[in-house]
This record gives structure tokens, C-alpha cells and sequence, in this order.
């Protein structure tokens, strides 16, 4: 891994630890504006979540969020990234995780480690449908429940699926 985190010696740290303690995990490293991103394999996601909030303490989630590469899903890449943005109080040491998941694949729920979770979880279920492997309660939030599609994904058509009449 290149050395991007020369600026901030605690991101380093941690990068390093979660490199030593899940061999292969970590698929790339940055510093971009003083928030480590770090890309990881999604079969380890629940495990670093878990040591990073029990080990590392970083014990705020703020967020969840989905990117759609419908673009570049054909050249072999996965459909969707799914962005978790935590944080470590006190000392405001903030990182965000990335995880890429295809259309049919489920990630592991981020609510046994982050109640915090749960209502991001069920947004990116409902807008774009990834699903979350033990997730409580996982069901639509915005969309009435027969409501077919998920808007937020780049194929969904602009004026909906009636056309908008």
C-alpha cells in the first residue's frame, strides 16, 4: 500500500492494524481530506466493523450511502458501493468504508454492530435494492410496499415506470 496517511499518524495506524489483523481485507487506502477511505473485500465487512468499533474505537456510524456504477458493472465491476461513514469521539478521527456488492449479492447488516444502521439500511434497500444478510426488520421505508423497482438506480426510468401520466 502506498503511503497516503504520512499527514495524520492515527490513520496510519489504523490502516495498518486492519491490514495485520484481516489479512487481504484492505483492497486500497487513502487520506482524502483528513478522512481515511478504505476499499474492502465485502466478505469482511461485518468482522472490521466489529473491530473497529470495539477494538479501534470508532463508535459512531453517521452514515450509509449508495453509489450505482450501473456504467461500469459491464466491464466486470460490481453494480453498487455501498459507502460507511464512521467516526471515532472524542478526537473526531473520521473513515469511510467501501464496499462493492453486485445487484444480487447481500451485504452483512451493519445493525448488530451500529443501531444507528438500521434506517440507512432499510433506505438503501428501498431506493436502490441492496439487501443487508440479518437485518431486523428489512422492508421498504419511503415506497408503498407494492410498489415495484428502487427510483435512486440509474436505470430507473425518469418518468417512472407509468410513464409519469
Amino acid at each position: 500500500m502506498p503511503d497516503t496517511t504520512a499527514d495524520r499518524p492515527e490513520l496510519r495506524q489504523a490502516v495498518d492494524v486492519l491490514a495485520g489483523r484481516f489479512p487481504g481485507a484492505v483492497l486500497s487506502s487513502a487520506v482524502e481530506k483528513e478522512e481515511l477511505a478504505i476499499r474492502l473485500r465485502k466478505e469482511d465487512l461485518a468482522a472490521v466493523l466489529s473491530f473497529l468499533k470495539d477494538e479501534l474505537g470508532f463508535n459512531a456510524l453517521d452514515d450509509i450511502i449508495v453509489l450505482d456504477n450501473i456504467r461500469s458493472s459491464g466491464d466486470g465491476g460490481k453494480r453498487f458501493t455501498v459507502l460507511y461513514q464512521i467516526y471515532q469521539f472524542p478526537g473526531f478521527v473520521r473513515l469511510r468504508l467501501a464496499v462493492d456488492v453486485g445487484e444480487n449479492e447481500a451485504l452483512d447488516s451493519a445493525v448488530p454492530v451500529y443501531r444507528s444502521a438500521d434506517w440507512a439500511e432499510r433506505e438503501a434497500f428501498d431506493m436502490f435494492g441492496v439487501r443487508f444478510e440479518g437485518h431486523p426488520g428489512l422492508r421498504r421505508i419511503y415506497m408503498p410496499d407494492e410498489f415495484e423497482g428502487h427510483p435512486l438506480r440509474k436505470d430507473f426510468p425518469l418518468g417512472g415506470r407509468d410513464g409519469g401520466a
